[in-house]
């Protein structure tokens, strides 16, 4: 079988059990599945690209034919670089999939030999977001249901340091 490789890009910030979903499922659709962490300046990411990275390559290290990396500009064309025939992205809610079909749209135009897969996540991933990750961890809640353990260590760190430096 000839190598398909599929790019799931996003901020992943942090990466959750959604995303990891999401990515194993992808890894029996396609032969290698890069894992592009953007970045976006106009996000205000708690983690920087480089810790992101550096996670999901943990998280991730038994996926076969997984690749963590980073990248800037337009996901068109790092698909394009890296050679991806699809753009893997998520669905947990039919209020994602207008932005979703508005961006399967524009990658298409801006490269037409990628194709957008759209995954649901599986049941218990479903509402599942790293913004509301973030929101309880932030207060201190648990988040050991959304995240593995490393993130929800990683986030404790985090909120921690923040809050010794508020003083």
């Amino acid at each position: 079988m000839p190598e398909r490789t599929a790019l799931y890009p996003g901020s992943f910030d942090p990466p959750t059990f959604g995303h990891l979903d999401l990515i194993q499922r992808a890894t029996k659709m396609f032969t290698r599945v890069i894992v592009g962490v953007a970045t976006n300046n106009e996000k205000d990411c708690l983690f920087t690209v480089d810790e992101r990275v550096k996670l999901l390559q943990a998280l991730t290290a038994e996926f076969p034919g997984v690749e963590v990396t980073s990248f800037t500009g337009l996901t068109a064309e790092f698909a394009r670089e890296r050679k991806a025939v699809a753009i893997v992205r998520g669905l947990r809610a039919i209020s994602d999939f207008e932005f979703e079909h508005s961006m399967a749209i524009t990658n298409k135009k801006l490269n037409p030999s990628v194709d957008t897969v759209c995954l649901m996540p599986s049941e218990p991933f479903l509402f599942i977001s790293s913004r509301v990750v973030k929101e309880i961890a932030r207060y201190g809640g648990d988040v050991s249901q959304f995240v593995p353990p490393l993130i929800a260590e990683r986030l404790r760190e985090k909120f921690h340091r923040q809050a010794e430096a508020r003083g």
